[in-house]
């Protein structure tokens, strides 16, 4: 087992300069997609940092405000996927990825200036649309770089890295809070925007000149002759279709990885909603007996984050090093979501349950790793474009479900309890543990078929060699 873990951690290697390469292909795509992410996600959780900082009464905000902001930043969110996945198809990732930056950038630092709810909302519909691009670009391209048996330990890796925006988030808002409030005749809340977007820039600039695009169309200065072949070799040949035309959307949409894949992150997406709805925070802002502090509405979530982050990279980490078998983080969710969710609804008045339900329900954030893996796992022998699609039709279908379902379920108005949406938490957890049940059996099915026609493939071509063998042997007779 130590010898396994060994190679395993260090790593399979076998082709001369291949460890070379992992790591220049750690070093420079990794760190970039990481701090991506890092300030996508911290853009992100700071409206809700924000909201508990001042920004509500400043603003005035009542009813459910917040959760309708939301909701039209998932609406963005959801418009932005495919056509953001089919833009990386033609435009170089080291062109599209800093340009959608420096948009949201600008808007991030634009929200500051919002004197309204409702300027708020227009803001974050259109910061949406551009930070479309992150998530399922990054798998797109990790999956286009590295292998069965290292994507796993990557994916978590950036996933992670948006959690710890999420969770340094709440730190940094403390801090501007208790260090800028009054600034120039400005709020903490919005120098907290002001200073996301400035940050976000430098960033930009380091992808647009060192990120290496893709394998087959890469020109990193960094990367030699043998090293661009090198990583071509490394990844199954697959066809290259267009993603726009009518046979490639037929084709699409008559295999069983759009309808599977889309639906397992449809109930993975709705798993998560203790986390991405901040109920911790809700549930403390409505506390019915206690006065939280600012820096303590900041500063206790981050534990949610945090236990998302440990949980990411184990679970992670463990399915690539079984072999791949990401259905294990499904049914620790179900789990995970069953059991917090009925403790809530068991102990409504119990501060302390309360509490190590949200930080135990920030575990399911592992699904966002293992999942996308297994689709780039599963699609890894299929046309690259199909793969493109079907990574942006999952998050586009999960945050579709959500645009709506955080309003129904976890809607301001609902805290501190939220027993509705405990319920719902409840039926999407049974759900998830039945899909990927019947996602293992129809891969299991289809890596079977695949091995029966590559049988088939190679008896045709050996039968047809031996005869080319058998007419050159009866020519030299005569």
């Amino acid at each position: 087992m130590a010898s396994r873990l060994k190679t395993y951690f260090r790593g399979e290697q076998t082709a001369p300069g291949e460890r070379k390469l992992l790591l220049k292909l750690d070093t420079f795509i990794l760190t970039f997609c990481c701090l991506m992410y890092f300030l996508n996600y911290l853009d992100r959780s700071n409206l809700s940092n924000a909201y508990v900082s001042g920004m509500k009464e400043e603003l005035a905000f009542h009813g459910n405000q917040l959760n309708q902001i939301n909701t039209v930043f998932t609406v963005g969110y959801t418009i932005g996927q495919v056509p953001c996945n089919i833009a990386l198809y033609y435009i170089k990732p080291r062109f599209f990825f800093p340009a959608c930056m420096v948009v949201w950038a600008g808007l991030t630092m634009a929200t500051a200036g919002a004197q309204s709810p409702g300027s708020i909302m227009a803001i974050r519909f259109f910061q949406a649309i551009f930070e479309a691009s992150t998530f399922v670009g990054t798998h797109y391209i990790l999956g286009s770089w590295y292998t069965e048996r290292e994507l796993g330990k990557r994916s978590g890796i950036f996933t992670a890295s948006g959690l710890a925006g999420t969770m340094i988030g709440g730190f940094i808002q403390t801090g501007i809070h208790s260090s800028m409030d009054g600034l120039h005749g400005l709020s903490g809340w919005r120098w907290l925007f002001i200073i996301d977007g400035l940050i976000t820039l430098p960033v930009a600039i380091y992808g647009f000149f060192l990120f290496p695009d893709t394998p087959k169309n890469t020109k990193a200065p960094y990367l030699s002759a043998e090293e661009k072949a090198l990583a071509i070799s490394r990844v199954p040949e697959v066809n290259q279709k267009t993603p726009i035309s009518r046979a490639f959307l037929k084709h699409c949409f008559s295999t069983w990885y759009w309808y599977f894949f889309t639906i397992l992150w449809i109930i993975a997406g709705e798993t998560e909603s203790f986390s991405s709805n901040g109920l911790l925070s809700l549930y403390m802002k409505s506390h019915p007996t206690k006065k939280y502090a600012i820096s303590q509405l900041n500063n206790y979530p981050t534990g949610v984050p945090a236990v998302g982050i440990v949980s990411t990279l184990f679970w992670a980490t463990l399915t690539d090093f079984m072999g791949g078998q990401r259905s294990l983080v499904g049914y620790w969710i179900a789990i995970t979501g069953i059991v917090t969710s009925s403790l809530i609804l068991a102990f409504p008045n119990s501060t302390s349950v309360h509490f190590g339900a949200y930080y135990w329900a920030g575990s399911v954030y592992a699904c966002q790793a293992t999942f996308f893996a297994w689709a780039n796992d599963v699609l890894r022998y299929e046309d690259d474009s199909l793969r493109a699609v079907i990574i942006a039709s999952m998050n586009m279908g999960s945050n579709a479900i959500n645009a709506w379902w955080s309003i129904v379920f976890y809607g301001a108005n609902f805290a501190p309890g939220f027993t509705r949406g405990m319920w719902a938490m409840i039926a999407v957890s049974i759900a998830m543990a039945i899909w990927c049940t019947l996602i293992v059996r129809m891969q299991v099915r289809t890596e079977e078929q695949r091995e029966i026609e590559g049988a088939v493939a190679a008896n045709v071509e050996k039968e047809h060699y031996s005869g080319i063998q058998g007419d050159g042997s009866a020519d030299r007779k005569v």
